[in-house]
């Protein structure tokens, strides 16, 4: 089944094919995911900047340049998973999955380790998370 799925994901993407399920899986994760991490981006507008690469906001609603840096960066991101759906997720690949989802991001300009583990505590929300220290372990258990 999966191998199914990624093909016609593959499918839809090299034939540039519009409105399918590789269009709203591209929206929907980009939108969900970076929601997530606090972006304020609606659905509508991820597909906006999706289709148009360009966003519209309402006059007295701004978007930041890292939500829209981040979703444009999740689009390429998608890509790269989807192009290696056959390998086994490696620590060198989920280092470089947020690499491309950060770079050209403040958190990067502000010397964040983009492309590797944090090396500060974080929140998400009300979860509890890995401590910095024992983000290794965990991501090799």
């Amino acid at each position: 089944m999966k191998d199914r799925i990624v093909h016609l994901l593959l499918k839809e993407k090299n034939d540039r094919f519009k409105g399918g399920l590789y269009d709203q899986s591209q929206v929907k994760l980009a939108c969900n995911s970076n929601r997530i991490e606090g972006s304020r981006l609606s659905e509508d507008q991820t597909r906006f900047i999706y289709e148009t690469n360009t966003i519209h906001t309402e006059v007295d609603e701004a978007a930041s340049v890292d939500e829209i840096v981040e979703t444009i960066n999740h689009f390429a991101c998608f890509d790269f998973m989807l192009e290696r759906t056959d390998e086994l997720l490696s620590e060198a690949m989920i280092k470089e999955f947020h690499y491309m989802l950060k770079r050209n991001a403040s958190d990067e300009r502000r010397g964040f380790k983009v492309g590797d583990y944090k090396t500060r505590p974080n929140m998400v929300g009300d979860s509890e998370t890995t401590e910095p220290s024992e983000v290794a372990f965990e991501i090799q258990r």
